[in-house]
């Protein structure tokens, strides 16, 4: 069974330390957002891999992430911010 928290843990350090962020960069991104962390709650959050979607997509959102691609059992999936994208469901290909 798939630990989706240790994912989104592991998906959010690796965006962070590809753009060098540390998590007091990160706690005065957000801050300057008007989400009020500090370097220690975000630190917890992140240890312990529970945090709410709405504090992921925070987080991606300041550090200037609008794409992440998510990798499982072998198949690449694509998420994109990007409201240009069209997509497809699997009912009639729309």
């Amino acid at each position: 069974m798939t630990d989706w928290g240790d994912k989104a843990k592991r998906l959010l350090k690796s965006e962070l330390i590809k753009r060098g962020v540390s998590n007091a960069d990160l706690a005065l991104m957000l801050n300057e957002l008007g989400v009020d962390e500090t370097k220690a709650s975000i630190d917890s959050k992140i240890s312990r891999g529970s945090f709410s979607a709405s504090f992921f997509l925070q987080c991606l959102s300041v550090i200037g992430c609008y794409k992440i691609e998510i990798e499982d059992y072998g198949n690449n999936i694509l998420l994109a911010a990007d409201h240009n994208v069209e997509y497809k469901n699997g009912t009639n290909g729309k």
